[in-house]
């Protein structure tokens, strides 16, 4: 069911296109500038994996909005430094950056998978519950203030990984 509705997204052409290398999306959430732990965390296996993989790199400020919805202005401001961070690391040109709002599909894609799941699965996902667990002081002890976006993020990380097709999530 799921590959049914991703179809609609890709042309049928791009089914029979075969590459030789395979896909890795990877990327950012700009909520502020990257530090040494992102150097070490992901940086340098980004680097290192860029020439076996056609990378595609993201700037998730939508995902970003899922707990940072009060500071808008705060990851607006951060996605050109997060980006600048990423290139000054030496990114090969074959590199795709991009920023996950300027891709309308993806939204789209995470409406109808959206669909598909309950909210209730949502909130039994064992990320999700940790994640509540650790925003507390957002979201409420039981995580009765929750918002969908935040919730929803499992489903918005499918749609990225559906669009760009990718075989490798680091």
């Amino acid at each position: 069911l799921l590959l049914n509705y991703a179809r609609r997204f890709l042309t049928l052409s791009d089914f029979f296109i075969m590459t030789k290398k395979k896909t890795i999306l990877t990327g950012d959430r700009p909520t502020g500038p990257l530090h040494i732990g992102h150097y070490f965390g992901s940086l340098v296996n980004r680097k290192k994996l860029q020439d076996q993989y056609d990378t595609y790199l993201m700037i998730a400020d939508v995902q970003a909005l899922t707990d940072h919805w009060d500071e808008p202005a705060k990851v607006r401001e951060n996605i050109l430094e997060v980006a600048a961070d990423n290139l000054a690391l030496g990114l090969n040109s074959e590199t795709t950056l991009f920023i996950q709002s300027q891709i309308p599909q993806i939204a789209e894609l995470t409406i109808f998978y959206s669909n598909l799941i309950t909210t209730n699965k949502l909130k039994h996902n064992p990320t999700v519950k940790a994640e509540l667990k650790s925003k507390s002081g957002k979201f409420g002890k039981f995580g009765e203030n929750v918002t969908f976006g935040f919730l929803g993020y499992p489903v918005s990380q499918a749609a990225d990984i559906t669009i760009v097709r990718s075989n490798l999530v680091p």
